[in-house]
This record gives C-alpha cells, structure tokens and sequence, in this order.
C-alpha cells in the first residue's frame, strides 16, 4: 500500500493545471487585440472564428499543437501557435483535421515550426487516412528564415509532395482560399480536390504583382493578377467563387456533406463503461514530486473502463504493468510504467519507474500478442530508463530492452502514447517515444522528456564544465544551480511541445477521452501486417 497525501497532490497539480490555462489563454489571442481587429474590418473572421464556424455544434474540436513554437522566435516578436490552427472534429458529422492560416501573425507567414507542423497534420491524414481541410490565408514563407523552410526533405516542398501523396490514397483534401495564396504556397490548394475562393479578400499567385513588376515590368493589380473572378472566370484554378466568409465555411460543409463512403472501422469497440474511479480524482493520485513512487493502478482506474482490465503476467516483470482493457468502449491494450518500489519472489527490491529485462522480456511479449490480435496499443509513460550496473548488463539488459525496441518499432497496430511524467533515455524509445511513430503523442504538463533525469544530467554537465576550466569553489552551488534550471526548462513539456515533440499538452483528465479520439481516427485506416525480424533470446 503505498502512502499518499491526496490533497496535497491535488493542490499541487491544480496549481500546474492553472498555469497551463493562463498559457493557453494567451496563445488563444494569437497576433493581438489589433491584429484580429483588422482582420475584422476587412471583413474577414480570424482562423479561431472560421474554424469554430466550420465544426458542428455538438462536437469538440481538439487541437494540435496549440505551443508549436512557444518562446522559441523572441526575435521575431513570437510565433502563436506557429501561426498556424491545426484540430480534429467533426464536419457534418464527418470527422476531419483542419489547418487553418493564423493571418493575425505575421500575415499568416511561414516560419520553420510553420513547416513542421503542416507536415504533421498532414502526416496525420496520410497514417488515418483522415480527411484535410485547409482555410488558406498567408503571406508565404517567412523570408529572413527563409533557409530553414525551403529546401531540405521535411521542408515546405514536402507538403506538396504530400498532398500528391494525399490525392493518389483517395483521401479528401479540400482548400479554401480565404486571403493571399502566394509563390509557392498557391500549389496547396490547386493540388487538392475542390477549392474555394472568397471575392475581394482570396487571391493566389505565383508571384505578386510587385514581383511581376520586378520580373518582367508588367504593372497589373492584385485582383486582376489572381482574384477570384480571375480563377473562377479565366484561369479555371478553383472550382467555387463565393461573397464572403461565411458562405466559403458553408460550402465545405456541404462539399464534406456529400463525401462518399471512404473508411470502415478495422478496431473494436464494445459499450463504453465510466471508469472505475471518476476521471477528475487521477489529479489526486499523481505526486507533486517526479521522483515519489506512487500507486500506477489507482491511475488505469480513472482511465479504462470499469471492470475491463485483464493485466498480463502480473506477477513478472512488475516495473511494467501490462494488460487488455477498455477506454471508452475501444478495444486496447496498455504498457504502463509502473511507479511502485516492487519486491519480487526473490527478495530483489525492484525501482519503481525502471525498466528491468524482466519487465522488458513481459512487455515485449504482450506487444507482439497485441499485434497478432490486431489491438491498438496505449503506452502511459513515467519511466527513468532501463536498469543500469553490472548485474543488469551480466543479465543481458542491452538485449532485453533491444527485445522491447525491435517490437514497439515494427508495431503496425495504432499506437497512442501519453507522457505523463518522466520519458527518460531509452526507456522514452521502449514506451513509444514520438521517434517510434505513434499516431499520437501526448503529454501531460507534469511531462518530462530527456536524456536522463535532472539530478544527474546537471551534476554530469558540472562536471564537464568545471574539468575545462578552474573554479572558485564558493561558485559551485550557483553554477549547480544554472546549469539545473536550463535543464528543467528544455526538459519541460512545454518545451516539447514547442518543438512538436508532442501533439499536444492535455490535462490528466483529458487522458481518457484524447485516448478515444485518437482511436477514433485510427479506425480509418488499416492494420498492415506484423513483423519483427531477428530478436535475440
């Protein structure tokens, strides 16, 4: 039984859970108060409006990656969001990702995470075969950085080549040009299905007429260069031309009204079951500190569906729990951390968080039977890494965890993973780390994600430092210190986030229900076949 002070933790995360609504809340307002205010007069609704225009009313809309680029372009006076809304919801009942142009930031320019994180979303189309609506308004790539956005494989280029990609699958792409389409932008919407372009505020081009000046000395205007008469009336470039914000939403929704059949469910669901315990009580069970053991189990309880969890092996390996369950209706199976100090038959005292062969060898094994039986995986991080020292690599450590690698990386199941607490080292790649393709990947605030834990990376990196060059020793707990907050912060979730190492930050009382949606959208697509390739016993 392990001793938790239950209010306290509460206390401690609600206080966490604040800060991430403060920070969220200022993402929200985007470019500013002005910005949108613009946006307004020239008779347009900012991305965040059409977006919430365009979802049905009795759906939620879930974003992804609302922090993309959080704190990173302060020279650049900020990029919300990535200037950029990327989301899951419902269209006419039809679930779809949207990307939306943030034109209240930087007109809609691209900067690098701009990039990153179109190619996301549409990464997520092409493994749910999800349909793509993209709201285009943007200024084109954001010039001075213009180096880390346009030529290498996983830049700008690639969201064309994906959108061929997109279109040869059969999945729907619809575009709606709702401001400037410039350069090499103007190909996204050509390249989709159907596209849509709003009189006197949508046009697309090549080139501007500035540039057209520039190049060939032709004086001619925005509307008559690429406004909607011109595409709609001479080009032939869009299929639909309409008066005004409202009426270019309308006509998605009825494009996407008319869709086709174009996925069947290949996942499981049964009746969904409220969990055992109620979803807001796991803030209760999760310690304020990231090296307190405590109790994993009460956490699946406010998790998966009551009575539905069948644990695999549990009385092997237990620093991993494992087992088959339900999360709201859907059909899982679960790799857990679990956060316990456990003692095995031998005596051994085993660390919660670690993972040890035994625990390695178990969970290798329930992921393949997961995979011979065709269920989606959920992997719920707080793990420290795999047991280091002699006795662990006599006992071959190095070979178990390759075990437990070699199976979540040739994994064709969906895989959704959670990062609750600690994602340390190798055990991040183990518990499906975002290098490892999960189709989504989350994390609570309480997240963190390094190479190892911060006590030790930070005396290490001391050490380093102080090896270079000679000290006065009264520095030493300064430089301590220092060298720990600049871990802490690039260790945080939001610095995660930031970098799109996680879809999105969600609470621990979302868990379950991000969960769902993932499987939602996994349904999709079909399962590929499995195979590991040479696994050392």
């Amino acid at each position: 039984m392990i001793e938790t002070d239950k209010t306290k933790n509460t206390t401690s995360n609600q206080i966490i859970l604040d800060d991430l609504l403060k920070k969220q809340h200022l993402i929200y307002q985007g470019g500013g108060s002005a910005k949108i205010e613009k946006q307004h007069v020239k008779g347009k609704l900012t991305a965040r409006e059409r977006i919430d225009y365009l979802m049905d009313a009795d759906s939620e809309f879930y974003e992804l990656g609302l922090f993309a680029g959080y704190e990173m372009y302060k020279n650049e006076g900020g990029c919300p969001a990535g200037g950029v809304i990327v989301g899951i919801g419902n269209i006419n009942q039809r679930q779809v990702i949207v990307v939306a142009n943030d034109a209240t930031v930087k007109a809609g320019a691209w900067f690098p995470i701009t990039c990153k994180k179109n190619l996301r979303a549409q990464e997520i189309a092409i493994e749910n075969r999800l349909p793509i609506v993209y709201l285009v308004d943007s200024a084109g790539v954001f010039l001075p950085m213009q180096d880390e956005i346009f030529p290498d494989k996983e830049h700008f280029g690639r969201v064309f080549r994906n959108n061929a990609i997109l279109s040869s699958m059969g999945v729907p792409q619809i575009s709606a040009i709702m401001g400037s389409c410039v350069a090499g932008g103007a190909y996204l919407p050509i390249m989709s299905d159907e596209s849509i372009i709003v009189k006197g505020t949508g046009s697309i081009f090549l080139a501007g007429p500035y540039l057209v000046k520039a190049a060939i000395g032709e004086n001619v205007d925005q509307e008559t260069l690429g406004g909607a008469s011109t595409h709609s009336e001479i080009s032939g470039v869009t299929d639909y031309a309409v008066e005004t914000d409202e009426e270019c939403l309308d006509k998605i929704k009825d494009i996407v009204g008319n869709m086709g059949i174009v996925h069947q469910s290949h996942l499981a669901r049964s009746q969904a079951e409220s969990p055992s315990l109620a979803v807001q009580e796991i803030l209760s069970h999760f310690p304020e500190q990231r090296n307190l053991p405590y109790d994993s189990y009460k956490i699946l309880d406010c998790i998966v569906d009551r009575n539905t969890f069948t644990e695999y092996k549990a009385g092997y390996g237990q620093t991993i729990i494992c087992g088959y369950g339900k999360v709201d209706g859907w059909h899982v199976g679960i790799v857990m951390n679990n956060r316990a100090i456990v003692k095995t038959k031998k005596g051994e005292v085993q660390i919660g968080g670690v993972i040890y062969s035994d625990s390695a060898d178990k969970a290798t094994r329930f992921i393949l039977n997961c995979n011979q039986k065709k269920i989606p995986l959920v992997f719920l991080h707080d793990v420290t890494g795999f047991m280091v020292g002699s006795r662990s690599e006599h006992g071959g450590i190095i070979k178990d965890g390759a075990k437990m690698v070699n199976a979540v990386a040739n994994s064709t199941v969906p895989k959704i993973s959670i990062i609750l607490g600690n994602s340390n080292g190798a055990g991040n790649y183990a518990m499906c780390g975002k290098a490892y393709d999960p189709r989504f990947i989350f994390a609570w605030p309480t997240a963190q994600i390094a190479v190892m834990g911060g006590s030790q990376a930070t005396k290490v990196l001391l050490q380093i430092e102080e090896s270079k060059k000679q000290y006065n020793e009264d520095d030493h707990a300064e430089r301590l210190e220092k060298i720990k907050q600049k871990y802490e912060r690039e260790t945080s979730a939001y610095y995660a986030a930031a970098r799109l190492w996680v879809d999105e930050i969600i609470r621990p009382d979302q868990t379950r229900e991000y969960i769902s949606m993932a499987l939602k959208v996994a349904q999709n697509a079909a399962i590929k076949p499995f195979n590991t390739g040479v696994i050392q016993t």
